[in-house]
């Protein structure tokens, strides 16, 4: 009994002592792991795969360029390059929403990308 005391307080002083970032990076993990999803940072170029994680950015290509949405979306491990070719704007894919996407993983200028992947827009987690 006394361990998971001091388990939970280290927990608890961790919180209190870390980064933001890093604890919602933490959080993005577990959930990942949680659900049953690869980590970003374990995924390799020509794998199959199967992310969960919130999408940092979402750029639109400007109208005289080729359809094609990027967006970035962190595990909580690494970020991936999500590009859908031949559109320009999908609705409720948004900066901070929680996504599942799948696809064969590529590597395009150092960056982990998957070209038109299936995606799942998730529910928000409440804490």
């Amino acid at each position: 009994m006394a361990g998971t005391d001091g388990g939970a307080f280290r927990r608890m002083l961790r919180r209190l002592t870390s980064d933001v970032e890093v604890l919602d990076a933490d959080d993005l993990s577990e959930d990942a792991e949680k659900s049953g999803a690869q980590r970003a940072s374990e995924c390799a170029c020509g794998q199959e795969v199967t992310v969960l994680g919130r999408l940092r950015s979402v750029e639109f290509c400007p109208q005289d360029a080729e359809a094609s949405l990027e967006a970035e979306l962190f595990d909580g491990t690494e970020g991936v390059t999500l590009i859908w070719l031949g559109r320009r704007r999908i609705a409720g894919i948004e900066p901070g929403r929680t996504m599942r996407v799948r696809g064969r993983l590529a590597v395009r200028d150092g960056r982990k990308v998957l070209y038109n992947p299936y995606y799942e827009i998730c529910q928000a987690q409440t804490p």
